[in-house]
């Protein structure tokens, strides 16, 4: 009698897009990680694949010059429909609103420490700096928040990854520099002396904090593998922000602050829409439950919209071209 061959299975594996900044890398890995340990008796093997960004690419130029938002994000999409990778990872702050055709959010991951810290170079907190002061920041979001505390700062752009960032303060180029908390925890950088801005401070950028898990639309088959990933009450949030940014038709470069917290089965969503240079500001607090997330976020943006410090933003934003 014959024996029929014992074959083996072949292990699935999905190919990762990422960029190859060490944020980057460290988000996708630990994305990669976290898939395969929740697939391990399917043997799920996870390869990254590393896509160069124009964002990455120049870090001299300002991030508003290169036309809009997804600066970030391009070269990572084209590899996604040219079937070079089956998904990427990004910062969500850095995914424009609208995804191009045949691409889709298959999931959004846990939210990390959503706020903002100044690292100074004499350790002291931004309101004990001396008048003219120049921080080191290219986001009109933090301009116009930090502007409105501390009007005795100065503000100049900054280019460059963490590391890079850092050492532009130590060095004296500028007195203080602006970074995300959630990239600072996940690459293990504890940036001593680093001072934590409140929410009653900075609103985060929306999205900031969590990682959005991008794949083709028609691949249902690397949507199962993702789904484990996703984490309901982070994507209410994010929801709520992303959509009020929509409505108030911006990008990653309109000056908006936004976060969605959801507690006791209510979703509330804060929002400030302000000038970079200080002048006026507008802020919002709306509610309603997670299941109307989208609605909270165009009801956010409408109230802005509505009321006239929030129009004269807008109109002085529109006459910058920031909005």
């Amino acid at each position: 009698m014959k024996r029929k061959a014992n074959k083996k299975m072949a292990r699935p594996v999905l190919r990762l897009g990422t960029r190859g900044s060490p944020l980057a890398l460290a988000q996708s890995s630990a994305t990669a990680r976290a898939l395969e340990r929740a697939h391990r008796k399917a043997g799920l093997r996870v390869e990254l694949v590393e896509i160069s960004t124009i964002g990455d690419r120049d870090r001299a130029t300002a991030l508003k010059t290169f036309g809009g938002t997804g600066v970030f994000v391009k070269e990572l999409e084209r590899a996604l429909r040219q079937r070079r990778v089956d998904f990427a990872v990004h910062s969500l702050k850095d995914l424009p609103v609208k995804l191009p055709r045949g691409l889709a959010l298959a999931a959004v991951g846990k939210r990390e420490d959503a706020r903002d810290v100044a690292v100074t170079r004499s350790g002291r907190p931004l309101k004990a700096l001396k008048p003219g002061s120049v921080v080191g920041t290219g986001s009109p979001r933090r301009r116009a928040q930090l502007a409105l505390m501390y009007p005795h700062l100065r503000f100049d752009e900054i280019r460059g990854n963490v590391d890079t960032r850092l050492r532009k303060v130590k060095d004296g180029a500028y007195a203080a520099t602006i970074l995300a908390r959630a990239g600072l925890k996940r690459l293990k950088n504890a940036a001593k002396d680093a001072e934590v801005l409140s929410y009653a401070e900075m609103l985060p950028a929306p999205g900031q904090g969590a990682l959005g898990i991008e794949c083709r639309a028609d691949d249902l088959r690397t949507m199962r593998f993702l789904e484990v990933l996703h984490d309901r009450a982070t994507a209410a949030c994010v929801v709520a922000e992303r959509a009020c940014l929509a409505a108030l038709g911006g990008g990653c470069h309109l000056p908006l602050g936004a976060l969605g917290t959801v507690s006791k089965g209510n979703l509330r969503l804060r929002a400030v829409l302000g000038l970079p240079d200080g002048s006026l500001a507008v802020r919002v607090d709306v509610h309603a439950a997670p299941s109307r997330a989208e609605a909270l976020g165009q009801s956010a943006a409408r109230t802005i919209k509505a009321c006239p410090e929030g129009r004269a933003v807008l109109k002085a934003l529109k006459a910058l071209m920031l909005a």
